[in-house]
């Protein structure tokens, strides 16, 4: 059984690692601040919403491109909302992702648009996974009775 230290040493280095590889940007420490006692779960509540919001827009990414006339104007505007969304949360490397997938709505070019989803998916999974290992580490920490450090 890992000791608090042990808990929390593991925390800040994973955490840290999440920026040094640019996976999460200063809005998630931001998101993190706004979080106290009348509120602990906010972050967590906030990045679930997150991972509800990004599945259906996955989904409808990928049916939007699907279809025989693809309608560039709507799968830009989900693009967009992903945007939006994966920067609130401090998801970068999402969030740059969209950035391109973006250009390629401009040009309307299908394959472009196709790749970008498929590397969108690749790291909204590789981000999701790990910001659930950072709840995880979390909840250990607490229900060993620590306090989660502060990543500055």
């Amino acid at each position: 059984m890992a000791t608090v230290g042990q808990l929390q040493k593991q925390f800040v280095d994973f955490s840290t690692s999440l920026y040094r590889e640019g996976f999460l940007d200063d809005q998630f420490i931001q998101l993190q601040k706004l979080q106290d006692e009348s509120n602990p779960d906010f972050v967590f509540e906030v990045v679930s919403l997150f991972f509800e919001d990004s599945e259906k827009l996955l989904n409808n990414l990928a049916i939007a491109l699907q279809q025989q006339v693809v309608d560039f104007k709507q799968v830009d505007a989900h693009v967009h909302q992903f945007k939006g969304s994966s920067s609130s949360i401090g998801a970068h490397r999402v969030k740059n992702m969209c950035v391109a997938f973006r250009n390629f709505c401009e040009e309307k070019n299908l394959d472009g648009c196709l790749r970008c989803l498929q590397q969108i998916n690749h790291e909204y999974c590789l981000v999701k996974n790990k910001l659930e290992n950072v709840f995880r580490l979390e909840r250990q920490i607490l229900e060993a009775g620590g306090t989660i450090p502060l990543i500055a």
